[in-house]
């Protein structure tokens, strides 16, 4: 696949550029399909003349001529659907995170339908599941019962589901991947946001309460993209969810890890008793033995990478804390 042309919707999220960095960087060719073309999230881990390679078609994953024709456009080969709202602007505004993360998804299936497209991947979420008191000890097995607590949950359980049909229907095989706490540069929007968000502040040398504690299951963000192309170059029929595993750490792991990066910062970051309430580990061995061993960055090292990137940013005035 890294010699054929790839289509990433929503590539101007998180997730998104470090996919079409690390797709660029492999020397595949990339049509990004997204509201704007504005590429900040890329300018923090992206070279200026990598990125000026990339198409950029703009466009409402809401309309479903707009994807057709932006599929057209492209000629690409291979989708990686990303498109979604979060939890809190799902929250904040129900109709359109139904619009986004459901029609969305059904206009990228129907747009791959009609253009002869066999498969595709795309991104569900940890938050399909309920909370951890709902199952059993350990890490939480990609067959465990669905109990969505969030609309934003809800949304990507429903698009599990559009997956399905489509492969009983008119036979395209998916492979959708469940990520829980994404963390790095370019994660500045969404509720697991703030451990990144404490990163930036580090950098900056600011104070920073982050919005939750407890254990959760945290993954790099450069590991996701890197999962999300590698489902893509796999012998696959069939339309399946996998959950990701991570690092399962307790906030205060998280803090010293900042502290250890930008030692400036001791005792600037803390963080809320309350965990978010899911299960804390993810059960990725079923998307290991399909997709071969996959990066998991550990937390020093993705945290001191997110810190140094920061930094850099910053003195160039990229972002802001």
């Amino acid at each position: 696949m890294m010699n054929a042309h790839i289509l990433v919707t929503g590539a101007l999220g998180c997730i998104g550029a470090w996919t079409v960095h690390l797709l660029a960087a492999a020397g595949a060719k990339v049509t990004v399909f997204d509201l704007s073309n504005r590429a900040h999230r890329m300018q923090l881990i992206m070279d200026a003349d990598v990125i000026a390679r990339v198409q950029f078609i703009e466009g409402d994953i809401t309309d479903p001529h707009a994807v057709e024709d932006a599929l057209t456009a492209s000629g690409a080969a291979a989708i990686i659907h990303l498109a979604a709202l979060q939890i809190p602007a799902c929250r904040a505004n129900p109709t359109l995170g139904a619009q986004v993360n459901v029609v969305g998804t059904v206009n990228v299936f129907e747009a791959a339908r009609k253009a002869g497209h066999r498969r595709l991947v795309y991104a569900s979420s940890a938050a399909v599941y309920g909370p951890a008191e709902e199952y059993p000890p350990g890490p939480l097995a990609d067959d465990a019962p669905l109990l969505p607590r969030s609309l934003y949950g809800v949304f990507k359980q429903a698009d599990e589901g559009i997956a399905k049909v489509y492969w009983h229907d008119h036979g395209i095989s998916s492979i959708g991947l469940r990520p829980y706490v994404i963390y790095g540069p370019g994660r500045d929007q969404g509720l697991t946001s703030s451990p990144t968000k404490a990163m930036l502040a580090a950098a900056a040398g600011e104070p920073y309460h982050i919005a939750y504690g407890g254990r959760c299951n945290m993954q790099y963000a450069g590991d996701v993209a890197h999962s999300l192309i590698a489902a893509l170059d796999v012998p696959f029929m069939g339309a399946q969810a996998f959950n990701l595993r991570g690092n399962a750490v307790g906030m205060a792991e998280v803090v010293a890890a900042i502290e250890r990066a930008a030692p400036e910062s001791a005792g600037q970051i803390t963080f809320e008793a309350q965990s978010l309430g899911y299960p804390e580990a993810m059960d990725g061995s079923a998307v290991r033995t399909l997709l071969g061993e996959l990066p998991i960055t550990p937390l020093a090292e993705g945290v001191a990478e997110t810190i140094a990137v920061f930094r850099r940013a910053l003195a160039k005035g990229l972002i802001v804390p």
